[in-house]
């Protein structure tokens, strides 16, 4: 199946900047999107609620300006996260100022977006659907999502559990529309590897807060650098839905990592739950374990530069088999 011509010719490389809280704000996303890349914020970033038509206004108008000036140049579209969710009050008065604005992209999560694909349809948005399992992907699929987003293992955040080998494969079994894939993706060859495996577009997120445009503290990035993939601490004791940290932000905290306390999954809060006194997601930091590939806090466009390189270079086989053996029995 093709790719949907809203991506035609708009990337420099199959890459979607995930949604970050807190950390996605405008000057990310439009370098993201002035880069090639697709960029992404939630609409729960923008605090107040009236703080979201300006960021829309702001982006839109940035990525129209910059095709205007040079018309030759790639400039991605941009995404828009919406928390599908009973927990989520606001999600009708962001869903109606994205279409008004005509948003390019809804990634929706949590829950099965239901009519709120119609609604984007109605404009020519598309929606991409955020899945953890085999049941969540087919349950979107039903409800008319047009790609899905599966988040695997080792993902910053919210992550699922299953490898992105089982899960690409599982999948392609009964859809073969666009499929993005999560998890612990640092570099240009991890993306190329995801088209190997089947996916159309690779998701990063812990990647991207480790540059200047990403709204993230510098103790935040030091620490990124700092890190290795063993320092991520999978809980679902800070929001009630397993997810993935940074084990020096939860020791700073006054918390055990490793004695955590058993949490009521039931309840489920994405922006206030407290610890210690420290605020999830603003001093508990969510990571992948993709923190084993980032050395350095760069810019947007050193980053994507160095992706693109990475991507490149690895199209090329480097393996080279003697055409004798090729099809040749063993002795």
């Amino acid at each position: 199946m093709a790719l949907p011509a809203l991506f035609e010719g708009r990337l420099s490389l199959p890459v979607i900047g995930a949604p970050m809280f807190i950390v996605s704000q405008p000057a990310l996303v439009i370098a993201q999107c002035l880069n090639g890349v697709v960029g992404s914020f939630p609409a729960l970033n923008a605090r107040p609620a009236t703080l979201l038509e300006p960021w829309l206004k702001q982006i839109t108008e940035a990525l129209a300006a910059a095709r205007a000036t040079d018309p030759v140049r790639t400039v991605a579209p941009f995404a828009v996260n919406q928390i599908v969710h009973g927990t989520n009050p606001r999600l009708e008065h962001d869903l109606e100022l994205c279409i008004q604005y005509r948003v390019p992209l809804i990634i929706t999560s949590l829950s099965a977006p239901g009519q709120l694909v119609q609604r984007i349809h109605n404009y020519g948005g598309l929606v991409f659907h955020d899945v953890i399992s085999v049941r969540h992907a087919q349950k979107a699929l039903s409800e008319g999502v047009d790609g899905l987003i599966l988040v695997c293992a080792g993902a910053g955040g919210h992550a699922g559990t299953l490898n992105p080998f089982a899960f690409v494969e599982s999948v392609r079994r009964f859809w073969d529309g666009p499929l993005v894939l999560s998890g612990a993706i640092a570099n240009g060859r991890a993306v190329r590897a995801a088209e190997v495996m089947g996916a159309d577009f690779a998701y990063m997120g812990t990647r991207f807060i480790a540059t200047r445009e990403a709204f993230a503290s510098e103790a935040y990035k030091a620490a990124l650098v700092d890190a290795e993939a063993g320092d991520i601490v999978n809980t679902p004791y800070f929001t009630g839905v397993a997810g993935n940290y940074l084990r020096s932000s939860i020791l700073a905290a006054g918390l055990d990592p490793d004695h955590l306390p058993v949490r009521d999954k039931s309840i489920m809060d994405f922006a206030t739950v407290e610890a210690a006194g420290s605020k999830v997601w603003r001093d508990i930091w969510g990571a992948g374990q993709s923190v084993s590939g980032i050395n350095e806090v760069s810019t947007v466009a050193v980053l994507v530069e160095r992706l693109k390189a990475e991507y490149f270079s690895a199209t090329m086989s480097r393996f080279t088999w003697p055409s004798s053996s090729v099809g040749r029995a063993e002795d």
